[in-house]
C-alpha cells in the first residue's frame, strides 16, 4: 500500500492522495511504525559501535586473561597427555583388582618417560605429579633417568630400584586421580582436602590444613575493618553533610587527598609512623607514657589500623552523599511532636542513612577481601590473607593451579556476598524509601 502526502503551501494544510482500493488510515501508520523501527535499530547499531571498543578492551584486558586463569583451577592436560600409556594401563589394571601393578604397567609407564624424555616435558610431569604427593618428583626423575639408559625390560625392577614408592599402591592412585585434564584437585587443595588412592575425598593432614584458616583470617579482617571504617566515617559524613558548603568543600579535600596517594606511599608512611623508633613510640617515649616500644608492626594491629585508613574515603564518600539527600524537616518535624533528640536520630535519620551505610560497607569489604600490599608489609607470617598466598603460588611456587583455585574461591565468596546484599539489603532500602 502506497500513499503520497502532499503539503499545500497556499493554505497550510496537508492531504492525502491515496490510490484506489487502499486504506486512508493503515497506510500512513504502517510507514511511521516502519520507520520507527528502522531508525530505533540504527540507534542501537550507532551506541554498539560506540561501546564497541571499550567492550573490546575490557574483553581482551580483564576478562580473558582472568577467565584464562580460572580455567586452570580444573584444567589441567600435564599427566593426561604425559602419561596416556600409563593411564590407560592403570585402568586395565584396576579392572583386575589386583594388589600391585602387574609388568604392563610398567612398561607403559617406561614407553611414557621415553616419550616425555624426547619432547622435553619430564620435569613437567613430574613437577605436577609432586603437587598431589611430596615426593614423587624426584621418585620420577630417577625412575627417567634409568628407563632412558636402558632398550628394554623387565621394568618393574628398574622402577622398584630406582624408589621402592613405585612398588606401592599410592602413587599409582595419584596417577589415577590425574587421569582427567578436567578434576577438583586444585579446589579441594584450597580447601584443605585431598583425594585418597582410592579416589575418595578426605581431609588434608592437620599439619597440612592451611587455607580454610586462611579464607576465615581473610574475612575476619576484613569484618574488622569494614567495622572500623564505618565508626569512623560515619561522624566524618554527618559532619559533611550538615556544614556549610565552604566548610564541607575543604573537609571533603581533607578527606581525598589521601585516596589520591599511592597505596604503597600510604603504606610506607604508616611503617615509619608504627615502627619501633617510629613517630608513634618515640612521641609516647617522651611524655613518659611508656618505657619501651610498643610493637604495633607485624601483626594485626598495624594490618587493621593502615588498611582503614585507606579504605575510609570508600565508606565515607556513599554515606556522605546518602546524607546530603536526606530533608532536615523531618527531624524537625519529629521534634516538633515531641520526639527527644535521641529518639530523633534513631528512628527518623537513621535509618534513612542505611543505603550509604549498606553501600560503604559493602565496597570496603570486597575491597579489603583482596587486600596484598598493605597485610604484606605490616603484617606478620599469622595475618597475610588470600592474596598473599594467590602471589605466593604464582611467583614463587610455580602452582598456577592452585592460585587459580584460590582466586576462583574467592571470586565465587565475593558473588555470594553481592547477591545476599542484592537480594536482603536492596529490599530492605526499598522498604525504606
Amino acid at each position: 500500500m502506497i500513499s503520497d502526502v502532499v503539503s499545500n503551501s497556499t493554505d497550510g494544510r496537508s492531504s492525502a492522495k491515496v490510490l484506489p482500493g487502499c486504506n486512508e488510515v493503515s497506510v500512513p501508520a504502517a510507514l511511521l511504525k516502519r520507520s520507527l523501527r528502522q531508525a530505533e535499530r540504527r540507534g542501537h547499531l550507532r551506541a554498539y559501535a560506540l561501546i564497541a571498543p571499550l567492550f573490546l578492551f575490557v574483553l581482551l584486558s580483564f576478562v580473558l586473561p582472568l577467565g584464562t586463569i580460572l580455567v586452570r583451577s580444573f584444567h589441567n592436560t600435564t599427566v593426561p597427555e604425559g602419561l596416556a600409556n600409563t593411564i590407560n594401563a592403570v585402568r586395565a589394571w584396576n579392572g583386575t583388582r589386583q594388589e600391585t601393578p602387574p609388568e604392563p604397567v610398567y612398561a607403559a609407564l617406561a614407553t611414557d618417560m621415553k616419550i616425555a624424555a624426547r619432547d622435553q616435558t619430564t620435569g613437567d610431569i613430574a613437577a605436577r605429579l609432586n603437587i598431589e604427593q611430596s615426593g614423587l618428583r624426584a621418585a620420577f626423575m630417577k625412575a627417567s633417568r634409568r628407563v632412558n639408559a636402558r632398550d628394554e625390560g623387565p621394568w618393574k625392577e628398574v622402577f622398584v630400584g630406582a624408589d621402592p614408592a613405585w612398588g606401592e599402591t599410592p602413587v599409582w592412585g595419584t596417577i589415577r586421580n590425574l587421569a582427567s585434564s578436567n578434576n577438583d584437585l586444585f579446589l579441594l587443595s584450597a580447601l584443605d582436602m585431598r583425594r585418597d588412592t582410592a579416589g575418595s575425598i578426605v581431609m588434608q593432614p592437620s599439619a597440612e590444613r592451611v587455607y580454610v584458616d586462611v579464607f576465615l583470617r581473610t574475612a575476619g579482617i576484613s569484618i574488622m575493618v569494614t567495622l572500623m571504617c564505618l565508626a569512623l566515617g560515619f561522624p566524618i559524613s554527618y559532619l559533611l553533610a550538615h556544614s556549610k558548603d565552604r566548610v564541607a568543600n575543604l573537609l571533603l579535600i581533607l578527606v581525598l587527598l589521601p585516596f589520591w596517594t599511592s597505596l604503597l606511599v600510604r603504606t610506607t608512611a604508616w611503617i615509619v609512623l608504627l615502627q619501633e623508633n617510629g613517630v608513634i613510640n618515640s612521641f609516647l617515649k617522651s611524655v613518659g607514657l611508656i618505657s619501651s616500644p610498643v610493637p604495633m608492626m607485624f601483626n594485626r594491629f598495624g594490618v587493621v589500623i593502615a588498611m582503614t585508613h585507606i579504605l575510609l574515603p570508600f565508606t565515607i564518600l556513599p554515606m556522605y552523599s546518602v546524607m546530603r539527600q536526606i530533608p532536615s524537616s523531618y527531624v524537625r518535624a519529629a521534634r516538633s511532636l515531641g520526639a527527644s533528640p535521641t529518639t530523633c536520630f534513631l528512628r527518623v535519620y537513621l535509618p534513612q542513612c542505611v543505603p550509604g551505610m549498606s553501600a560503604g560497607a559493602l565496597l570496603v569489604f570486597i575491597l579489603a577481601l583482596g587486600y596484598y600490599i598493605t597485610p604484606a608489609l605490616l603484617g606478620g607470617a599469622g595475618d597475610q590473607m588470600v592474596s598473599y598466598f594467590i602471589a605466593d603460588n604464582l611467583t614463587r611456587s610455580l602452582n598456577w593451579g592452585l592460585a587459580a583455585a584460590l582466586g576462583a574461591l574467592l571470586l565465587v565468596a565475593v558473588l555470594a556476598l553481592y547477591y545476599v546484599y542484592d537480594r536482603f539489603v536492596g529490599i530492605t532500602n526499598m522498604r525504606l524509601a
